[in-house]
């Protein structure tokens, strides 16, 4: 049985992932922040099922114990402070766990094991300011948040690794995912959330920030596929995920309300305060590579996608 390390379990994707690889026959050990309380709703049906560590990106020792004690074959660094306007905010805190907590992990793999298989979430938003449409592993990178020029150290520090140390390190250049289990601080579940409770009474209006913005958003639950599939290759590589499509905000909001019978235009309202200080305006992937070396492809489409968080947002507020 091959042992799975997943640091940020109790995220979206740690959740669908580890889904995944316990349906692949993988032990999985999951590590989360100490805190009084552990967030673990995404996970909870899985308890049984996995083993959850409390440890942090921020403690060397730490990850060195998690380490030798489960041995993993493989490691999928998925924590990250990853919400981009707080980023912002915490511009340090930031660079600690995202950026610098790679090099950590890194280390003690290199320190512990220098055979685990080591995957790490790089981001569309590397790309930032973008110098090309569509964008690729080749594209440069012009980062526009914090969050974006950690996650840009943290790719490189990878590539230098696998290149420095002859490790098996990966770095997945993943565009927006999305889910029922998004948190409801990201744009798109506070549409599908905001449309449910409008429908059903609960709200009267929605505030959103820039609806021009575009992106390519996908299905979660595919893209940790893609992960896995970069771990199992002769040879490591980066590879981009997407869906090779861009849909703007104002467009998952029409679909969003369309689905509850609804005209987005008199329940959304324009508010500054959401505007981020660097926006970027489009981001659009060219999965290519992934297709060709991967054998990987979307399978929910933005409409699917759209309506199935629609949906789970108006059980969960129905109680049902």
């Amino acid at each position: 049985m091959p042992t799975a390390l997943i640091t940020g379990i109790t995220g979206q994707d740690g959740s669908y992932l580890a889904e995944l690889l316990l349906a692949k026959g993988y032990r999985v050990i999951g590590v989360a922040r100490r805190s009084s309380t552990m967030t673990s709703e995404r996970i909870n049906h899985l308890l049984d099922d996995i083993t959850v560590v409390q440890g942090d990106l921020h403690d060397q020792g730490s990850l060195l114990s998690f380490l030798e004690e489960y041995k993993p074959t493989e490691v999928y660094n998925l924590a990250a402070q990853s919400f981009v306007p707080t980023s912002w905010n915490q511009p340090a805190l930031t660079g600690e766990i995202t950026a610098l907590g790679v090099t950590r992990m890194l280390e003690a793999i290199r320190f512990i094991n220098p055979k685990i298989r080591f995957y790490q979430a790089s981001s569309s938003e590397m790309y930032g300011k973008v110098l090309e449409v569509p964008q690729s592993e080749e594209t440069p990178f012009y980062p526009r948040s914090p969050y974006g020029v950690a996650k840009v150290y943290g790719h490189w520090i990878t590539v230098n690794y696998r290149e420095s140390f002859n490790m098996f390190a990966v770095s997945g250049i993943l565009f927006n995912h999305e889910s029922p289990r998004r948190g409801l601080e990201f744009v798109t579940r506070k549409i599908a959330d905001g449309a449910a409770r409008i429908k059903l009474g609960l709200a009267k209006e929605l505030r959103l920030g820039n609806l021009e913005a575009q992106r390519d958003w996908g299905f979660a639950g595919d893209y940790v596929e893609a992960m896995w599939r970069m771990l199992q290759l002769d040879d490591p590589d980066n590879f981009v995920i997407g869906t090779g499509e861009t849909h703007a905000v104002r467009e998952f909001c029409e679909i969003a309300f369309a689905h509850v019978d609804l005209d987005y235009k008199e329940f959304v309202v324009q508010d500054e305060r959401f505007y981020r200080p660097a926006e970027v305006d489009l981001l659009i992937s060219d999965p290519s590579k992934a297709r060709s070396k991967l054998g990987w492809e979307p399978s929910v489409n933005f409409k699917e996608l759209v309506t199935m968080m629609v949906d789970a947002d108006l059980k969960r507020l129905n109680g049902k």
